[in-house]
This record gives structure tokens, sequence and C-alpha cells, in this order.
């Protein structure tokens, strides 16, 4: 009698859970746009996309120019994010940069603009470039540090 409450209590809640968990997943993953991906791979490919011009220090007084080179072009036509966080990684300026076709000549992001910020705090500060790709489902990522005074 001990035995069957036991199952009744213990193992029939985890059967029932694994079972309602896979009929859930099953349902959410016919769904259009979804797909279950075990290992993301964003961020992974760090030696495709790197920053150009970021020099260690800046003044308070002069801009942070930089240029973003991406060589996977399975990035072509992606959107491009350059985010500036201080040193308690709260958002300094974030900068979007749509649509960025750069396979066909070869050109360093972003095309047709400039990313320029003057910083008027000193302190420590990273910058992020993300480069999504055009379907926005894979991300590669790059980071430097640098110091306005």
């Amino acid at each position: 009698m001990a035995r069957g409450i036991l199952y009744v209590v213990f193992l029939l809640p985890v059967i029932f859970s694994i079972v309602f968990g896979s009929a859930v997943m099953a349902d959410v993953l016919q769904e259009p746009g979804r797909e279950l991906n075990m290992w993301p791979t964003g961020g992974s490919h760090s030696k495709s996309i790197q920053i150009i011009g970021l020099a260690q220090q800046y003044t308070t007084s002069s801009p942070v120019k930089i240029m973003i080179s991406v060589t996977d072009d399975s990035f072509d036509c992606g959107d491009l994010y350059i985010t500036i966080y201080d040193s308690n990684r709260n958002v300094v300026s974030q900068n979007g940069f749509l649509e960025q076709c750069f396979a066909s000549n070869n050109v360093d992001l972003p095309t047709g603009d400039d990313f320029s910020e003057t910083l008027s705090t000193a302190g420590s500060y990273e910058l992020v470039a993300e480069m999504k790709d055009k379907a926005q489902k894979d991300t590669i990522m790059a980071k430097g540090k640098f110091i306005v005074r």
C-alpha cells in the first residue's frame, strides 16, 4: 500500500511533467520561425568581426571614431549595433545601422555613415559592436575597452 502511494506521489508527477513538457515543446517548435538551438553560436565568430581605429585613450573633447570590419559574408546586409558602456555597465551611447551590405564592395562598416561619439565624462568605457545576420538568427560580436581623460 505504501509503495503504491509512493508511486502516485513522486513518480506520476515526474512522468506527467516529461510528457506534458514534450508536448508543449513540440507544439512551440511547429510555429513559423521557431527552432531549437542547443548550442548557440552568437559571439563565436570573433575573428570575423573587428573594431578598427579604437584608441586606448581619448580626451573629453576628442570623438571616438571607429569602423567595423566583417569578413563573414553570411552577415552581409545585416544590422550593425554599436554600444558604449561605462564602467558600471550602463549604456552611454547606442547606435544602430540597418541593412549594412558590405560583401559586394568589400567595405568597412557602417556603410554610407560614420560612427563618431564624444564622451564628456572621464572614465573607463567598453565599446561593443554586434552584427546580426539578415534573418536575425545569428550574431557576431567584438569588444574593445578605452579610457576617457
